[in-house]
């Protein structure tokens, strides 16, 4: 559901954020309840998730500000949004998903098991679900818009459609953002497997984070105390509700492209309770 607020207007709603123009010429950006898994969204949202992708996303941007800008020009927000919206900048972005995989796992082991690589990057044989890459490849895909699907495409694709320049610098920064975030995870005892970065670009060219940042949605965290290549890893983000949903406790069919069930209120409880945990230990703050 979207808000009206004074002296704003709605420009945009994707899975999980609304987007206002306001009336000095930025964005408020407000981070709902909502969460999305296999390209639909899912009811019932999950309680104070848009509260935690926000201070969460702030909290990365802190840690990162010496690599990238960010988007972020205020937290003075309107009350009915306090905590889970920002005032940004309006950029123009690029459209680019910008994925940076330390791990093999999800769409990238699917890619692996077909052809031995991941968006035209060779990989070696004989890896399995979560084994680490010999290094952290930058794996980009195609923005796709509510209900439809991201896709996979390579680095030369991405070359031919925003330019040499651009894709080099997105590919390094990406990276460069992933070994910051993969080495303060890692000393909290967190895996971070792969996370998927957007940016955008002022009026004079510079490069800007925007969006979200290394939250449970756009991320794969993992307790590194339980990391065993080979199998289904425990996870601290929503690949906990990507699992239910394709078990048969919850009776839905992925090949059907129906939306699916409901999900139980344990469930979102035990979402919840994830999406807690890795903002706990990630940021040392209490939730």
């Amino acid at each position: 559901m979207t808000v009206d607020f004074p002296g704003a207007r709605h420009v945009h709603s994707g899975k999980v954020r609304d987007l206002y123009d306001t009336a000095d010429g930025n964005l408020l950006m407000v981070a709902s309840d909502r969460i999305s898994a296999f390209d639909f969204v899912l009811n019932p949202g999950i309680p104070d998730k848009g509260e935690l992708l926000t201070r969460m996303s702030l909290w990365w941007f802190d840690q990162l500000e010496d690599l990238v800008p960010n988007h972020t020009v205020s937290t003075d927000v309107p009350d009915a949004v306090r905590g889970r919206a920002v005032i940004c900048e309006k950029l123009e972005m690029f459209p680019v998903e910008c994925v940076a995989r330390g791990y093999l796992t999800g769409s990238g082991l699917i890619d692996y098991d077909a052809t031995g690589e991941v968006c035209g990057v060779p990989l070696p044989a004989g890896l399995v679900d979560g084994s680490r890459l010999p290094e952290p490849i930058f794996t980009p895909a195609t923005k796709a818009e509510v209900g439809e699907h991201d896709e996979n495409v390579t680095f030369e694709d991405i070359n031919e459609t925003i330019g040499p320049e651009s894709a080099n610098a997105l590919r390094d920064l990406t990276l460069a953002i992933y070994a910051r975030a993969e080495g303060v995870a890692r000393a909290r005892g967190i895996v971070l497997a792969d996370t998927k970065l957007e940016f955008g670009t002022r009026t004079d060219g510079t490069i800007v984070l925007a969006d979200e940042v290394l939250t449970p949605d756009s991320s794969r965290f993992w307790p590194a105390d339980e990391w065993r290549p080979g199998q289904t890893q425990p996870s601290y983000d929503k690949q906990f509700v990507r699992n239910w949903l394709l078990s048969p406790e919850s009776g839905w069919d992925r090949a059907s492209n129906t939306q699916p069930p409901d999900l139980p209120a344990d469930i979102v409880a035990k979402t919840r309770e994830r999406y807690i945990q890795a903002y706990e230990q990630l940021t040392g703050e209490t939730f």
